[in-house]
């Protein structure tokens, strides 16, 4: 039991005293780059997904590139 409690103690101690925190300035920047990089990944799979293609539940919407050279690859009878 000394050594849990002894552990715990030592946790603590490095969390409040050894730890190194970001200033309020530094945790700011941070999320804002964060925020910045995830919007532009956002925008990068989005052009994607409509640059090769969309399709809701029922049929297309889009067929994307990919979509024009299937149908212009595909045999007909295997086009439905």
């Amino acid at each position: 039991m000394a050594k849990i409690i002894t552990y715990l103690e030592e946790t603590v101690d490095e969390l409040l005293n050894k730890v190194s925190w970001p200033t309020w300035k530094e945790l700011q920047t941070s999320a804002i780059i964060v925020l910045v990089a995830s919007v532009i990944i956002a925008l990068l799979v989005w052009i994607m997904d409509f640059t090769f293609g969309i399709r809701d539940g029922e049929g297309v919407i889009w067929q994307g590139i990919l979509g024009f050279y299937y149908d212009f690859v595909t045999p007909e009878f295997l086009n439905p």
